[in-house]
């Protein structure tokens, strides 16, 4: 992998990981596309999910500020959300521990990316009638609500399953408010990737230096671009728009599909 690919691989990232369009299942495709190396493979894959993550901490960094600052002080509205994420890690938490390697296979087969891409729109799709009932929802999560949404972001650790798009279209199919919805996916994230990057960094201190270079580069590029795509989403989110992109889905899918078959 060269500098200018893991800069392109890293703007790839940025702009599809807050759209529900799966930024890992996009990264495998432009791998294949361009004949890009993996070049790090599952730890350039975490790196940039990182800068992301960064990306979510700017955007929301008075919620998150408000929410440390009030378990910090015992508030019960704080404690109920913290718990609330903690309920809806565990299910990524138990699939990242106990399987990894077969995620990590997974990024190896093109054939995965595209029939998850195909079923990541028959998810979005469903969101259509879920987003008109959700206006007006509830903006609580409660203990339910956190889990399924957690079973959803574990789910989404295969790639072509967006992340974005699976948690939040579980929320708004139980009725949690679309701003809200989004709000818990995108916090629920940094957790999710947190601990993908812990489970990282052995692979990280035997990283060589072109290898970290690749890494910085990509990293930053998927940082700036994440925070455009960010304030993007949120804003089609609360329009209206969000199942409009299940036909982006089924149309990247079937046509990587189509392009992997003929090449076998």
């Amino acid at each position: 992998m060269s500098t200018w690919e893991a800069i392109w691989l890293g703007l790839v990232q940025g702009l599809t990981e807050f759209f529900p369009v799966s930024s890992s299942g996009h990264l495998v495709i432009f791998r294949s596309l361009l004949g890009i190396e993996a070049g790090g493979g599952l730890l350039f894959e975490i790196a940039v999910h990182v800068a992301t993550l960064l990306a979510i901490a700017i955007y929301y960094r008075t919620k998150i500020l408000g929410l440390a600052t009030g378990v910090l002080s015992g508030r019960a509205d704080a404690l109920h959300y913290a718990g609330m994420l903690a309920v809806g890690s565990l299910p990524a938490v138990v699939v990242g521990l106990t399987g990894r390697e077969f995620v990590a296979r997974q990024f190896q087969n093109p054939v995965v990316t595209g029939v998850a891409l195909l079923a990541t729109g028959a998810i979005l799709w469903s969101t259509r009638s879920t987003a008109r009932r959700a206006q007006g929802g509830a903006n609580e999560i409660r203990w339910r609500v956190a889990l399924l949404v957690g079973f959803g972001q574990a789910l989404a650790l295969l790639p072509g399953i967006s992340r974005s798009g699976t948690t939040v279209a579980v929320a708004l199919a139980l009725g949690l408010a679309p701003v809200a919805a989004a709000e818990f996916s995108f916090l629920l994230g940094i957790i999710a990737i947190s601990g993908a990057a812990v489970l990282a960094l052995p692979e990280l201190a035997a990283a060589d230096h072109a290898q970290l270079v690749h890494l910085a580069y990509g990293g930053l590029a998927a940082l700036l671009a994440g925070l455009v795509a960010i304030w993007a989403f949120v804003r089609m989110l609360e329009g209206g728009y969000f199942y409009l992109f299940a036909g982006y889905a089924w149309l990247v899918g079937g046509l990587f599909l189509l392009w992997v078959m003929g090449g076998s």
